[in-house]
């Protein structure tokens, strides 16, 4: 497996915060938030693959173009990014040694604590 930071699910990502469309949820929370594998399937038939890994932080470039295998460290539930799955990506970066998607989920959770700063 060849792990790499997702680009554009990344800069996804930082819209997303910026815009507020984020649900602020508890750290472990994302195993009760995440979508469905059926959810996924009927967002790629609506979407296409392209659409989906904008919803991801990492690319496995081992897997094929058009699967649901090349992306992985979701971060949200195709309508709003989840907290949970940033710290859960956060931690699994560090935990597999994926320096630059761990550097990213960082990124990402100040920004997170930062807009709800602003927000109290």
């Amino acid at each position: 497996m060849t792990m790499k930071l997702n680009q554009d699910g990344y800069k996804y990502a930082q819209e997303l915060i910026e815009r507020g469309k984020v649900v602020s949820d508890e750290r472990d929370a994302w195993s009760e938030h995440q979508p469905a594998a059926e959810q996924e399937n009927e967002f790629i038939d609506s979407h296409g693959y392209e659409a989906f890994g904008k919803w991801h932080l990492g690319i496995d470039t081992d897997a094929g173009e058009d699967t649901k295998a090349r992306y992985t460290f979701p971060y949200g539930d195709f309508k709003n990014l989840h907290r949970c799955a940033i710290l859960s990506a956060e931690s699994r970066a560090a935990q597999y040694k994926h320096e630059d998607i761990k550097r990213a989920a960082g990124h990402l959770h100040d920004m997170l604590e930062k807009a709800t700063a602003r927000t109290r």
